[in-house]
């Protein structure tokens, strides 16, 4: 079996940033924050993290930021993936080379290159580096998804150690699972589907929802790993409201959206990425209220 990068619940971490780029004094509260909440893991420069429209150099900055933040107290994961792969391949060995202990690696999004293209990416990817990589699945956002036949190539290869799933297809993750067994680690992708992808002996959720309700996000995941399936499933029940705020509107606008109602200086979205539509506000502060989080 192939080592967990963490299990439990990795916050897909949102970059909080100001006119003139991002504040790393309010990404390293956050960071403490999370860490405080129980989170297992920090994922940096993901979706959540709006990485589309950072540049090369805050990028990476962001990522050296956070392994120095976090000093090896939870596992840090650096989004790193790109349509690009040399440039893929070069952001991930920065990722290396300044402490990340892990990737997380999309699928190349326009291209819309054949499964083919996407061994050999990945491959090359992984041929670079040493630290273990997460394959990201999420074909809504990509076009492109990963067929079972390509995860069983692609686990083959020793530091291609998982897999976060957010195709929002159980029965394709099921039968991921039958095909891979236990030589690729499954995430959900999908904090709607945690405790399902659990069930069929998925390791965790890189999650969105983690950013507002960290601890709850961690018990969920602990309880199903516990025994206790009843508090995990009531816990995924109960937050069905909030989830399903946070994505009434294309991620991360609500989350970040949600963080500054919070009190925390998440600062604006990055263009073409534009503020809610006041009734999608009003399901979101409702849900926030629901759950104690706003008073």
């Amino acid at each position: 079996m192939k080592k967990p990068i963490f299990r439990g619940a990795g916050v897909a971490i949102i970059t909080p940033y100001t006119e003139e780029g991002i504040n790393f004094p309010e990404l390293g509260r956050i960071i403490e924050d999370q860490i405080a909440g129980g989170t297992d893991a920090i994922v940096i420069t993901g979706t959540t993290g709006e990485s589309a429209t950072m540049t090369d150099a805050e990028h990476r900055a962001a990522i050296k930021f956070a392994v120095e933040q976090v000093k090896g107290r939870i596992p840090v994961i650096a989004g790193t993936g790109s349509n690009e792969t040399s440039y893929a391949v070069s952001l991930s060995k920065y990722a290396e080379e300044v402490g990340a202990d892990a990737l997380l690696v999309v699928t190349p999004y326009y291209n819309k290159c054949t499964q083919k293209g996407l061994i050999a990416h990945y491959k090359a990817i992984a041929e670079a580096v040493n630290i273990p990589i997460i394959l990201y699945d999420v074909p809504s956002r990509t076009g492109v998804g990963i067929t079972t036949a390509t995860y069983v190539e692609l686990a083959k290869v020793p530091n291609i150690v998982a897999v976060k799933e957010a195709n929002g297809d159980l029965s394709k993750i099921l039968r991921l699972k039958a095909a891979v067994g236990d030589d690729l680690v499954i995430y959900s992708g999908n904090d709607d589907q945690i405790v399902p992808i659990l069930s069929l002996g998925g390791q965790g959720v890189i999650s969105v929802l983690s950013n507002v309700a960290p601890k709850d996000t961690h018990d969920m995941c602990q309880a199903y790993f516990d025994g206790d399936v009843k508090k995990a499933a009531d816990l995924q029940i109960a937050y069905a409201d909030l989830i399903d705020a946070l994505f009434c509107e294309v991620n991360p606008i609500p989350v970040k959206v949600a963080m500054r109602k919070l009190g925390y200086n998440a600062g604006p979205l990055r263009m073409p990425l534009c503020e809610m539509e006041p009734e999608h506000e009003r399901q979101l502060e409702a849900a926030l209220r629901n759950h104690g989080l706003l008073k």
